[in-house]
């Protein structure tokens, strides 16, 4: 239906970021994250225990070192990023629509951004979690905080929730032009597209009909691993690769950031890095497609824990390739699906 004047609510939706990187604000942050079910999904009890007096207590003061050397004079850059996305955005799709920040852990919250469109004559409710590819644990637990949350309006707009978006053209664009800034200007021996990884049991767990393998079933997208968080990754990569002009051979898809001795997707970043090292390879750029603002994972765990590993057993050149953060291309990109997603058109 559209209606004379009638308004689309667009809320964007990034994991969050503590509210400074200090130890007390850190370790709030973990455990609302790592309580979720899920982030981390073994039974209620085992998570309390294993949150509140191991990880919280223990990570938080190693986690506070990374957020400290994160951490710009603005704040955390994926919130400092996120608002000026909001506010690009608003301006790029008009009076049509009302553009809202949210984060799914800490602020502002969702229930929070939910605010601005009370009151405000939105006939629908273009939701966009800031994650190119699905997973449970990020867009899954993201989608079901949003549907709790306006289960408590006494007017629920039509809501179309965007999944996942890791094969939109215009965001392989984005990320093709970061890529080709630095790939003109050096050349590079290899190249390197890393992911957040997932406890393998939760592509089990997501899996249609047991097809999961972990193995080549991730070589081709179709019916039966469209929502498989490992095969989105490969064919991410698949498509970096072709517009960037990159050959078999001379790149690698690869998993960080993993937590617990339980196996996670491989193979695994700081794993690769060392075979790379074994055979001599001096000049390595590196892409972390999974994330679309700078964080702790892409500066500080690619750009510099890596990179370190990388430059101490013989590598010489390391590059990482800055997330999207206010590319134009990703501002045009979140506005077509905006519109993909809503009968008002863009004034």
């Amino acid at each position: 239906m559209n209606v004379k004047n009638s308004k689309v609510g667009v809320l964007l939706i990034n994991l969050g970021t503590p509210d400074s990187p200090s130890v007390p604000d850190v370790r709030k942050y973990l455990r609302e994250f790592l309580m979720d079910r899920r982030v981390i999904d073994i039974p209620w009890w085992r998570r309390w225990l294993l949150i509140n007096l191991i990880i919280a207590p223990f990570r938080s003061a190693q986690s506070s070192k990374g957020y400290h050397e994160l951490w710009t004079k603005d704040g955390s850059p994926l919130k400092v990023y996120g608002f000026q996305v909001k506010d690009l955005l608003q301006k790029t799709l008009g009076e049509s629509y009302i553009v809202a920040l949210g984060m799914r852990y800490q602020n502002p919250s969702i229930c929070q951004a939910l605010e601005a469109f009370k009151d405000k004559g939105i006939s629908e409710l273009v939701v966009i979690p800031l994650y190119p590819q699905y997973a449970s644990s990020s867009t899954g637990s993201t989608m079901e905080k949003v549907m709790d949350e306006i289960k408590g309006f006494e007017v629920i707009p039509t809501v179309k929730i965007v999944s996942q978006f890791f094969n939109h053209p215009t965001y392989i664009k984005a990320f093709v032009e970061l890529g080709k800034k630095y790939m003109e200007n050096e050349h590079y021996e290899h190249y390197l597209f890393s992911y957040h990884g997932l406890p393998e049991r939760q592509i089990f767990k997501s899996s249609c009909n047991n097809y999961c393998k972990l193995g080549e079933c991730c070589a081709v997208m179709h019916a039966k691993n469209q929502f498989c968080y490992r095969a989105q990754c490969f064919e991410t990569t698949r498509l970096l690769v072709k517009e960037l002009g990159i050959k078999e051979g001379q790149y690698t898809v690869c998993f960080q950031s993993r937590l617990g001795k339980t196996p996670w997707i491989k193979p695994y970043t700081d794993d690769v890095i060392k075979e790379l090292a074994d055979k001599k390879i001096k000049s390595v750029l590196t892409f972390s497609p999974a994330f679309v603002a700078d964080c702790l994972e892409t500066t500080v765990e690619i750009g510099n824990e890596y990179k370190h590993i990388f430059q101490s057993m013989g590598g010489e050149r390391w590059q990482l390739v800055e997330s999207l953060n206010t590319s134009p291309t990703w501002i045009e990109c979140l506005k077509e699906l905006a519109l993909e997603n809503s009968s008002v058109k863009s004034v």
